[in-house]
């Protein structure tokens, strides 16, 4: 077993690592730039190392210090969490060749993953269904105009590298064609070092379904279902939840079939993802290859919820070379879980990240009730990182009771001192789509708009809890009750969320 594991990261998921060693008798160490020299992760490991200053490509990004830090501490597993260097081969690499374990997949894994067009060569080889398309050798613009031609109109032009949509362009029509390619090329040669294009059929109103995967070096993989990922904006994921409305057993299985194929394919080890679009609904729902993340998901609790099992404990166990703790015919779900990713930003205007100290901060607590976070009361919310302060996962029997309980919870979730996307995702969880499990991938450009201009610009933390607690009319009120009317809290009309 791996003795004393350093966190390459940060913020909630380096608390999730920590809470996870505590529990295996593992002992941690924790880095940190200047701007998290007292932050949660840093203060709850058994050791912390300083990286430099707050910009990650002076801190976190910096991987020789990593190393270093790694060795200095006595280490000898680097965990990288998600974000930051966790999908990057060369540091995968590095910890390898330094003598050090690396939670994760291999090297050359990561490698393989790491090219879109390289993994959809692999997935066609392995039968795993990919989106029609073509990626051509030569990457001139009368290749890749030859290329769309033959796919068809509309189209996605892609990078080959990276992900999160940076550098991908709809085109619809051949006029707009050229113009795209160039974009996207610089884009990606911008973002990425890497200008290799494809292009792909546009897949109208999929849906995003991901396949949780799990493989040891022993030879062994199984999928532990699905997440449900849909509710997004500019491919960064808001709401996700497990299981699929829109999935069946049939489908399912086919689903973690085709996922299992792939991380065979890939030569996989450890945890990771594998991301589909679905065209349709049913038995017979077609399905298609969109990427393969070589890390741990931000979602992976919805995952835990609903299999009850935890793939933090079960990534430091295989990566010190045990066996899976799990066969596939020992996997079942049970109920329905629901994530909502809570935000430093202002949905009110154009999602703007915020910053600031957080004045007050209170987690909802409760049955079936989950929150995984990297912030405390007093916590510093700085410009430099992603915004994200916390992760609200319920969990339920049905996937209703599980929406009713997330809307519930977020209306007790209280932070003050910088404006949060807790109204929205309060809009979302109540919208008749969403209720209906009738969303896809374009839920939000269409609908988005509509429930931020339900947002006031300045809503009172009070008013919020208030909405918040009126859709749950069957909750009694007076003494111990949600009764707004009854709640010192509604006093506080100044305070603002």
């Amino acid at each position: 077993m791996i003795k004393r594991l350093l966190i390459a990261n940060r913020g909630e998921i380096a608390v999730r690592i920590i809470r996870a060693c505590r529990e295996l008798g593992v002992e941690t160490v924790a880095v940190f730039s200047d701007a998290d020299a007292h932050a949660p992760h840093v203060l709850a490991a058994d050791a912390a190392v300083g990286l430099g200053p707050p910009p990650p490509r002076k801190s976190y990004l910096k991987v020789d210090n990593l190393i270093d830090a790694a060795r200095d501490s006595g280490a000898d597993a680097v965990h990288p969490g998600y974000g930051f260097l966790s999908e990057r081969a060369h540091f995968a690499r590095a910890c390898e060749e330094a003598g050090l374990i690396f939670v994760g997949p291999p090297s050359s894994a990561i490698e393989r993953m790491g090219s879109k067009v390289g993994a959809r060569r692999l997935m066609q080889e392995a039968g795993v269904p990919v989106v029609p398309g073509e990626a051509p050798e030569d990457q001139g613009d009368r290749a890749l105009i030859a290329a769309a031609e033959h796919v068809g109109f509309p189209l996605l032009v892609k990078p080959s590298a990276g992900g999160g949509g940076i550098g991908m362009k709809v085109v619809r029509d051949l006029a707009a064609l050229a113009p795209a390619i160039a974009q996207a090329r610089r884009e990606a040669q911008a973002a990425f070092g890497d200008g290799t294009l494809y292009i792909e059929r546009l897949v109208k109103r999929p849906r995003h379904v991901e396949v949780q995967i799990f493989a040891d070096a022993h030879g062994a993989a199984v999928h532990l279902f699905e997440r449900e990922c849909s509710v997004q904006r500019r491919h960064q994921k808001i709401i996700e939840e497990s299981p699929s409305p829109a999935l069946t057993p049939a489908l399912r299985a086919r689903m973690g079939e085709a996922a299992v194929s792939a991380a065979r394919a890939a030569g996989y080890r450890n945890a990771g993802t594998v991301e589909f679009l679905l065209e349709s609904a049913g038995d017979q729902a077609r399905f298609y290859f969109l990427e393969m993340n070589t890390r741990l998901q931000v979602e992976h609790p919805v995952t835990e919820m609903v299999t009850g099992v935890d793939l933090v404990h079960a990534q430091i166990r295989v990566a010190s070379g045990e066996a899976l703790p799990w066969t596939q015919s020992s996997l079942a779900q049970r109920g329905h879980a629901i994530e909502c990713r809570v935000y430093a930003e202002d949905p009110a205007h154009g999602d703007l990240p915020q910053a600031g100290r957080l004045l007050m901060y209170r987690e909802p607590q409760g049955p079936g009730i989950r929150i995984d976070s990297g912030v405390v009361e007093g916590s510093e919310v700085s410009v430099h990182y992603d915004p994200l302060l916390a992760k609200l996962i319920v969990s339920a029997e049905t996937r209703e009771a599980a929406r009713r309980r997330a809307v519930e919870a977020l209306g007790r979730f209280i932070l003050l001192g910088v404006r949060t996307n807790i109204p929205f995702l309060l809009q979302l969880l109540q919208h008749p789509r969403f209720v209906e499990g009738a969303i896809d991938t374009g839920f939000l450009d269409r609908e988005g708009a509509s429930a931020r201009q339900a947002l006031s610009a300045d809503v009172p933390m009070a008013a919020l809890a208030a909405a918040a607690y009126r859709v749950a009319p069957d909750r009694p009120a007076g003494r111990g009750s949600a009764n707004p009317a009854a709640d010192p809290f509604m006093t506080l009309a100044g305070w603002r969320g």
